[in-house]
């Protein structure tokens, strides 16, 4: 629904990449974990645990060092050259970026300042190079190069800053619950992402 004024409910969004615009194929990883005699999913949990996950997305460690741990955490129940073939998997997992999401958010941008906010690794840029997406927002605040993760709110306020905006007239996309309540308590417009049909939804007063 629009203002009084005519305007949209915001004036920038902002964005979450993995899991709203990007996706990731598992099914390889999932194949070495079968074969390995784990339960699929082992590797992700012992690689997104905070203590593993935190220094890869503050840009303190590299993607190898983060392979690194993961072997570590994963040797003993499995050998270490299984543990280090499991980490090096789940980093080099195909990716794909939402043809409808990529079209929303080009259309949005066209209207107000779109920005990429993301809890990501210092090879996010050239993913986005290899999906085509350099050109989809005006600017991208990557954890590791900043040095801050969601939901630390000075990422939020940030991203906000760069696309020149108040906070309270932002529309922040994520897909994890907690990201979107710390956006909501910065007094942003929050949407949890399930799906394209959320975004959709979400843009409706900006495109309509």
């Amino acid at each position: 629904m629009t203002d009084p004024g005519g305007r949209a409910p915001f004036d920038a969004v902002l964005c979450d990449v993995d899991n709203v615009i990007r996706f990731y194929d598992s099914s390889r990883l999932h194949a070495v974990e079968r074969a390995a005699g784990l339960t699929e999913g082992t590797t992700m949990k012992v690689a997104f645990a905070p203590e593993t996950i935190l220094s890869l997305l503050l840009g303190r460690i590299d993607a190898q060092e983060w392979v690194r741990s993961i072997a570590e955490g994963l040797t003993g129940p499995v050998p270490e050259p299984t543990a280090w073939e499991l980490g090096t998997t789940l980093l080099e997992s195909p990716f794909k970026a939402d043809a409808e999401v990529v079209s929303l958010l080009r259309r949005a941008r066209s209207h107000v300042p779109l920005v990429l906010v993301s809890n990501a690794t210092l090879r996010l840029e050239d993913d986005l190079a290899a999906l085509g997406l350099t050109d989809l927002a005006d600017h991208v605040v990557n954890s590791a190069r900043v040095g801050m993760v969601k939901p630390d709110p000075r990422i939020y306020r940030l991203a906000a800053s760069l696309a020149a905006v108040r906070p309270e007239r932002c529309l922040f996309v994520d897909d994890t619950e907690e990201n979107v309540e710390a956006a909501a308590a910065l007094g942003m417009r929050p949407l949890h992402f399930r799906g394209p049909a959320d975004l959709a939804g979400a843009l409706e007063p900006l495109l309509s």
